[in-house]
């Protein structure tokens, strides 16, 4: 992944986490029963969290598989969580302990993944 791939990646997963969270604190918190506001509130901590994993991943870049761990941890740890808090589709907490995978594989991947050549330099 590019590092401008990272990058506006990066930026958005902050700024939808920031929403999120001030959603939750405004228009969630007298609407939601205190768990299921839990739930959406974990779900944003570690959405921000992962944004700015992304963030780390460009002083790397430009790696392929530990940026795309993350966006995709994202979408299926953060995301399902969203979903389950507002839904209240039990069924979801199927699917978050895959993106729960993917954010340790992303973290491990960071550690070991060699660069992806880029354009006019050289990788690890």
């Amino acid at each position: 992944m590019t590092p401008l791939a990272i990058r506006r990646l990066c930026a958005g997963f902050g700024a939808t986490a920031v929403l999120l969270g001030a959603f939750a604190a405004h228009a969630l918190k007298d609407a939601l029963p205190g768990e299921r506001l839990a739930v959406f509130e974990t779900g944003v901590r570690y959405h921000l969290a992962h944004a700015l994993a992304l963030g780390l991943c460009m002083v790397r870049a430009p790696l392929r598989w530990a940026p795309a761990c993350f966006a995709a941890g994202i979408v299926l740890f953060s995301g399902s969580l969203y979903l389950l808090a507002l839904c209240d589709a039990r069924w979801l907490g199927a699917v978050t302990p895959f993106g729960g995978v993917l954010f340790v594989a992303g973290w491990v991947l960071l550690a070991v993944e060699k660069r992806s050549a880029a354009p006019g330099g050289a990788a690890d």
